[in-house]
């Protein structure tokens, strides 16, 4: 199958490598034109590391033309944060046509938002907008020519935006992560991503640690009873939202995450100990920069506060852990961050909500 690739970050690069190997033919896109141009002085080539081993893998096409990237491309993968969400948009539509399906592994209903970018651009095809609870991959770059993936998702639950659509869109979608599993729709999508609940307690409940030491690892030793509770609090929140909105189970509730004696989570059992032992996750995080503060607390978080808000859900943990974040940052996340208000959304009633969500923009 022929896909596009977009973003220059771990999860990217991991869906290039592995979507090469899996034989697809993938175009690779990144808007920093200095890295393409070495990318392409080093024949495509970058080594990808996994359980089985380091292999060297050549990408198809590296391009900073997303026009070349995504033109007959049946599957556009793009696991850029959030907030590249709208600048990437903005550059892909024009160039999108009917029948293609773009897959944001995880979205944070960017599903909606790249679908309104591509109808305010003027473009009118007939293209299916899809999001998941979690990247495909656990996975972080070693340097610029190497890729660790630590894990690989056994379940993706993605929804679909417009749900009209759905049917054709994780069909093209399964055809390159077997993995996906039918959520519904993009509102429910958006509602499995696991980012906002496992992040913002991690980081905020660990923010003297971060600030004092050069490395901490927030999934080992940042990762305590105390924390775990918050999370799961926290995640109980996300599933009253669903359920008020009436998406019934599987939740995919965290907790699973970190029990092997539970259901299967999203990454299969043992995936918290992987992690840990990749010792991939102890980094140098700089909390009011790090994408789990800009994507996870004011994109994410944000979101679900407000969804919970619209819908008459109690949400008194999300709520209190993004006036924190807004804190630490100096700034209003509920104002400023992406919540329905910022989308537009916040006046529908739940007949137009639905409506939107099976028709599209």
């Amino acid at each position: 199958m022929e896909i596009a690739v977009l973003g220059g970050g771990n999860g990217s690069h991991a869906a290039a490598l592995d979507l090469t190997e899996q034989g697809h033919r993938v175009r690779f896109w990144r808007r920093n034109a200095r890295a393409v141009k070495d990318l392409n002085e080093a024949g495509n080539r970058l080594k990808l590391k996994d359980s089985r081993g380091e292999r060297n893998i050549e990408i198809g096409v590296v391009t900073a033309d997303i026009g070349e990237a995504v033109e007959g491309a049946a599957l556009i993968v793009c696991p850029a944060p959030a907030t590249a969400q709208h600048d990437i948009a903005a550059a892909l539509a024009p160039h999108l046509r009917d029948d293609q399906v773009v897959f944001l592994p995880p979205g944070s209903f960017g599903s909606y938002l790249m679908a309104k970018e591509l109808r305010a651009s003027g473009n009118q095809a007939r293209v299916a907008f899809a999001e998941a609870g979690t990247l495909p991959y656990l996975t972080r770059k070693h340097g610029e020519l190497k890729i660790a993936i630590t894990t690989r998702a056994s379940r993706l639950p993605t929804g679909v935006f417009p749900l009209s659509l759905r049917a054709h869109a994780l069909k093209v979608i399964r055809e390159a992560f077997p993995a996906v599993e039918d959520a519904g729709d993009g509102l429910s999508g958006a509602l499995m991503n696991a980012g906002p609940i496992i992040h913002p307690p991690l980081i905020l409940m660990n923010a003297g640690p971060i600030e004092h030491f050069e490395h901490w690892d927030i999934h080992n030793e940042g990762t305590q009873p105390a924390i775990r509770r918050v999370t799961t609090r926290l995640d109980g929140e996300r599933m009253a939202v669903r359920e008020a909105l009436g998406y019934g189970a599987p939740h995919f509730p965290l907790a699973d995450h970190y029990d092997d004696a539970r259901e299967e989570w999203m990454y299969g059992n043992a995936a918290h100990d992987k992690l840990v032992d990749s010792e991939d996750w102890r980094e140098d995080l700089v909390l009011t920069e790090h994408r789990y503060m800009r994507e996870d607390v004011a994109t994410g978080l944000a979101f679900l506060v407000s969804v919970a808000d619209w819908a008459g859900v109690s949400a008194p943990t999300a709520t209190g852990l993004l006036a924190i974040g807004s804190a630490v940052c100096d700034d209003d996340f509920r104002v400023t961050g992406r919540t329905l208000e910022s989308l537009d959304l916040a006046a529908l009633d739940r007949t137009a909500m639905t409506r939107l969500l099976e028709e599209g923009v």
